[in-house]
């Protein structure tokens, strides 16, 4: 009993701090004006004082000339001087624990159009890095169970929690994330006996299923692209809303056997996927003059820019002479200068 009076005591303590000493500050101002109106003029001038006194700068500008004024400035040199220590060491130590809290992945994202990445793995910090190159401007928020963020940046920010739970997908502020990309997680693959791909997608699966109750109780639209172990395991994600997927297994195997009988593919691949290259495949705006496949192709081609794919169809060389749908998303193959010129002249 007595012990949990001293730690509330304690507790109160750091809790009323903070209000007394801007009390102090006033009233201290205030008392100083009342024993010398004609030494500080107004109470602005007071208040000045007492920042100037309490911090020990003291510029000399202003002084009090009574023996009151005197015995009050003793005063609050013997009271106030160590209250502002006070106050800095609560400030400091105020700030270690937020920097505390936000590397050990206690604290609340409050940012918006930041991408999520659940689970971490050399994949994910491939992941992080070709992100920050890619936007200047986009966080990310990283899920995972590590005591400690397992990767330090300005705008890397880190939630400690499984995200099968919705207070975690909560505290990324997954409503108003731009993306979310779902990692399988390998270590269970790895800590079973049985290496059943199926423990892993399983996971993956639950935790779109939560992401996707989420979207729909807060009415969000969030894109999501998870990776799965199997490629049979998609048609169990038909319930949940998942846009893209990733089979690591088939995708490695088909680009490995590609390259035998294709050389340079591997190569190709990786120069369309990465940033480091200086060709890469983009999505560009739909144009409203640009009435068929063609009208697009033939003008992009002439700025150095090849029409490739609209959404996942890379068959519109074959259908030219089709008009360009409303809801198209076009995808061509250029360098980051010719991606910029296009940009520039379409926000014209």
């Amino acid at each position: 009993m007595v012990r949990k009076m001293i730690f509330y005591i304690v507790k109160l303590k750091g809790r009323i701090f903070f209000p007394f000493f801007i009390l102090y500050i006033i009233m201290a101002a205030f008392i100083a004006y009342w024993l010398e109106p004609e030494t500080f003029e107004s109470y602005l001038t007071s208040l000045y004082w007492v920042f100037t006194t309490l911090a020990t700068i003291g510029f000399g500008d202003y002084a009090p000339v009574t023996d009151a004024g005197k015995i009050f400035t003793i005063i609050l040199y013997l009271t106030g001087i160590g209250m502002v220590s006070v106050f800095i060491g609560k400030i400091i130590q105020t700030v270690s624990t937020i920097e505390k809290h936000r590397v050990g992945g206690r604290m609340k994202f409050t940012g918006k159009d930041h991408i999520i990445l659940v689970g971490w793995s050399e994949k994910s910090k491939f992941a992080i890095e070709e992100i920050l190159s890619s936007d200047l401007k986009v966080e990310v928020v990283i899920i995972s169970h590590f005591k400690q963020a397992p990767y330090i940046e300005e705008r890397v920010h880190y939630v400690r929690g499984d995200a099968t739970d919705r207070e975690t997908l909560l505290q990324a502020n997954l409503p108003h994330a731009k993306g979310v990309i779902i990692f399988a997680d390998k270590a269970i693959y790895d800590n079973y006996a049985i290496k059943d791909p199926l423990l892993v997608d399983g996971k993956t699966l639950i935790i779109a299923t939560a992401i996707t109750s989420i979207e729909e109780e807060t009415h969000s639209e969030i894109h999501v692209t998870a990776e799965v172990m199997n490629e049979k395991h998609i048609s169990l994600f038909k319930h949940v809303k998942v846009d893209e997927f990733i089979p690591t297994y088939e995708m490695i195997s088909h680009a490995a056997v590609s390259s035998l009988f294709h050389h340079g593919v591997i190569r190709m691949y990786s120069e369309l996927m990465s940033r480091q290259f200086e060709e890469g495949m983009y999505e560009i705006a739909r144009q409203p003059h640009w009435k068929t496949y063609r009208d697009a192709f033939v003008e992009l081609l002439d700025k150095g820019a090849t029409l490739v794919a609209d959404h996942s169809d890379l068959q519109i060389n074959k259908k030219l002479d089709n008009p360009i749908p409303e809801n198209a998303q076009l995808f061509v193959i250029c360098d980051k200068e010719t991606l910029r010129q296009l940009n520039g002249e379409m926000t014209k």
